[in-house]
């Protein structure tokens, strides 16, 4: 008889240590937007198909890999007052947001360590993909880049060089961008709302890396108002892109902020891009990453996308 080997599972890393990362009441990034997704992810039943972990707390050598010691010790000091903002008036401080960003590092750590040991074949962290602090300081609501920390550590830890970064939050992931610019083997594409009309105001289709990288990175920059039909469109150079440089393993923030209805930008997609995109990069991800997917929530402001976008993700994950 031929005994058929388990899959390993899909892993959620969720939980109180990285639902307390946000920045009080009447602010879009609030505490309250884990539970909103873990609460659908339980209507759906899908709590049921996954298994779930405790985040870790990523550590200060950790946290070094992307970030400049002198911003780290910054975050530290302001974290014991909570009072003022890390950066120009987007990311306040509030008393132990230094434990709470090294939290959420530590969650993406946490999913990328299980996948690479085996023990999950992808993961789902819905407090992460905090795309926007660069490698110096705070940005558009994120303390630490988490995106950044695991494209090191899995070259330190794990020795994978091409890592694919593929973000479809309707902002630019400006502090993974400019963090790695300039290294060739850092695959990144990036489908996002115009900087012109949306910040950070950067991401130009132009934009394609520097130095020994230029030409190897991909920006497609939407109009405001763009909905599925043009997200399906360019998602066809996205795996095209893939299938061109065929990464050992890939990161997937997929923001819920470009959804139709989100208070502070202007794309109009339905889920059903989240859901494609999931799927399809599941599928890419076994004919070149042994099927290593680590999917990041990142931004999502509108509730209800939120909870539709992010569960139509773990849905894929589970099915792909």
């Amino acid at each position: 008889m031929v005994w058929k080997k388990k899959r390993p599972p899909v892993l959620l890393v969720a939980g109180e240590k990285i639902a307390r990362y946000g920045f009080g009441e009447g602010h879009p990034f609030g505490p309250d937007r884990h539970d909103v997704f873990m609460r659908e992810l339980k209507a759906e039943q899908l709590d049921r198909k996954v298994e779930q972990a405790d985040p870790g707390c990523a550590t200060r050598a950790e946290l070094q890999t992307f970030h400049v010691a002198e911003y780290i010790d910054r975050v530290a000091e302001r974290s014991v007052d909570g009072q003022g903002f890390l950066d120009g008036g987007d990311t306040p401080v509030f008393r132990g947001v230094f434990e709470a960003a090294s939290y959420v590092v530590g969650a993406t750590l946490t999913a990328l360590d299980a996948i690479m040991e085996k023990r999950a074949r992808s993961a789902f962290v819905p407090i992460a993909g905090l795309h926007h602090a660069s490698r110096t300081g705070a940005a558009g609501f994120c303390v630490f880049n988490d995106c950044g920390v695991a494209i090191e550590l899995l070259r330190g830890r794990y020795g994978v060089q091409r890592v694919a970064y593929v973000d479809i939050d309707a902002h630019h992931g400006d502090g993974v961008f400019y963090g790695f610019e300039s290294d060739p083997d850092l695959l990144f594409a990036d489908i996002h709302e115009d900087g012109r009309s949306l910040y950070p105001g950067t991401g130009a289709e132009t934009e394609t890396g520097a130095g020994p990288a230029q030409g190897t990175k991909l920006n497609i920059p939407l109009p405001p108002e763009s909905g599925d039909e043009a997200f399906f469109a360019v998602w066809q150079k996205v795996e095209a892109y893939l299938n061109d440089t065929r990464p050992e393993f890939i990161l997937f923030q997929c923001g819920a902020d470009s959804l139709a209805e989100d208070p502070i930008t202007h794309l109009r997609y339905s889920e059903e891009a989240h859901a494609h995109a999931a799927a399809r990069l599941c599928v890419l991800s076994r004919e070149y990453a042994q099927g290593r997917v680590l999917a990041m929530g990142g931004g999502g402001y509108n509730r209800r996308n939120i909870a539709r976008a992010w569960t139509r993700v773990v849905r894929a994950l589970v099915e792909g």
